[in-house]
């Protein structure tokens, strides 16, 4: 199967990004992905954390979960909804979630980010917490053609997250990496994970600067199992795509049977 990634720069205006994300996708398919991604924050990147608030959805209805269903179901597509605001029920909180629809438009998965960011350095300082309920466990789901392993951005840094989700075909991991994170440590964690868990990874950025001030640093990419790079997008919109090659995989756990190897 081919799948593909978007990379967004999202602004403040959730009917310019929903405009957006449906050109990428609709690109992304034209050009035979059938599992598409979108990035963390796709809908909304606000001037202000708490903005994400006044956006929030009730599970299971509203104007952000409609275009993700009927999009799916256009597409004829595995669509993993990159990250938007569902309600949490604590005040001045929403979870980060990713949703999964099937390509008959159906909600297939549900996964609220369990590790929250915080950093500061300098006149940079980000602390998620503030603004968003941490959810409490791991999710995937069957694509057809193995297992698909959900992950948010910063649970990129937590390799205890990928091990719990067990032998996964494909991991996913939409973000919005700062610039200065990214720089340092982006492409050599999801590389990582990719060895670590002899699988593929594909990873959806935000990549550029938005109308908040805030960088994104970007990159996009397909990971294959042995820790090679298929294909990166380094900054502005677009879509990385590549196909998954289930038969190398197989080759690769076969003659490196690290996952049988384990003790703990």
């Amino acid at each position: 199967m081919k799948i593909a990634a978007i990379q967004m720069v999202s602004t403040p205006v959730l009917a310019e990004n929903l405009t957006s994300a449906q050109g990428l996708l609709r690109q992304a398919a034209a050009g035979g992905a059938g599992l598409l991604l979108l990035p963390e924050y796709w809908p909304l990147m606000g001037m202000h954390d708490s903005d994400k608030c006044a956006l929030a959805e009730q599970a299971g209805q509203g104007e952000i979960q409609d275009f993700l269903a009927a999009m799916a179901r256009e597409l004829g597509v595995w669509l993993i909804g990159g990250t938007l605001p569902l309600l949490s029920g604590e005040a001045g909180k929403v979870y980060n979630t990713t949703l999964v629809f099937d390509p008959l438009g159906r909600q297939a998965a549900r996964y609220d980010k369990v590790h929250l960011f915080g950093f500061s350095k300098g006149e940079e300082s980000y602390e998620e917490a503030r603004t968003i309920t941490a959810g409490g466990q791991v999710a995937s789901f069957d694509a057809g053609f193995g297992k698909v392993g959900l992950s948010i951005c910063y649970d990129l840094r937590f390799p205890e997250l990928y091990r719990a989700l067990g032998t996964c075909s494909l991991i996913v991991v939409p973000a919005a990496f700062t610039y200065t994170t990214g720089q340092a440590h982006w492409e050599i964690l999801l590389r990582a994970r990719a060895i670590e868990n002899q699988c593929y990874v594909l990873a959806a950025g935000q990549g550029g600067r938005h109308a908040n001030g805030r960088r994104t640093w970007g990159h996009s990419m397909l990971i294959d199992p042995w820790g090679g790079v298929l294909d990166v997008l380094a900054e502005g919109e677009g879509v990385v795509s590549g196909e998954l090659d289930m038969d190398f995989l197989a080759r690769i756990r076969d003659s490196l049977p690290a996952l049988k190897h384990r003790k703990l």
